[in-house]
């Protein structure tokens, strides 16, 4: 184990690169769908709502180029996150072997930290509210979020 530990480390370094930034622009691409489809509008509303984060609510109602900054932003903290699970499974193998359950439980984690400190830390300072439907379509968008990371992480490295 200690052998190819070294080998994903060193010689690999751009693997696991290539790896997060793929799993990354998948899994942040098929999100901003699932949320358009979640909340009924167009992925550009999706868009515009990412870079009010970064903008402030005013951002909802400005055109293309906050759109262009809010995809930027969806896919840079996609490629972040993945490259978080990337690496933890070059340590952790098994998060590779078993990459659903893996998968299912990091996207959760990540849906927790989403909604309880990225999203009041930003500014649109909103603190979630859940109804029933909105928390199991949120939950399941946000596994397959995390099975797509594992997908891509499980395909490009080897175990």
């Amino acid at each position: 184990m200690g052998e190819r530990l070294a080998r994903l480390s060193s010689a690999g370094q751009g693997i696991w690169m290539w790896t997060a930034l793929a799993a990354g622009l998948l899994a942040g691409t098929v999100d901003i769908g699932s949320a358009a489809l979640i909340y009924r509008v167009s992925p550009m509303v999706i868009l515009r709502a990412i870079a009010g984060g970064l903008l402030g609510p005013a951002a909802v109602g400005m055109g293309w180029p906050v759109s262009l900054l809010g995809l930027a932003l969806q896919w840079v903290m996609s490629v972040l996150i993945a490259a978080i699970f990337v690496r933890a499974s070059v340590r952790m193998p098994g998060l590779r072997r078993r990459f659903v359950r893996a998968g299912c439980a990091y996207g959760l984690v990540v849906f927790v930290v989403m909604q309880f400190v990225v999203v009041p830390l930003s500014a649109l300072h909103r603190w979630p509210h859940f109804t029933w439907p909105w928390l199991i379509e949120n939950l399941l968008a946000m596994a397959v979020f995390g099975v797509l990371i594992a997908s891509v992480t499980r395909v490009r490295l080897p175990t």
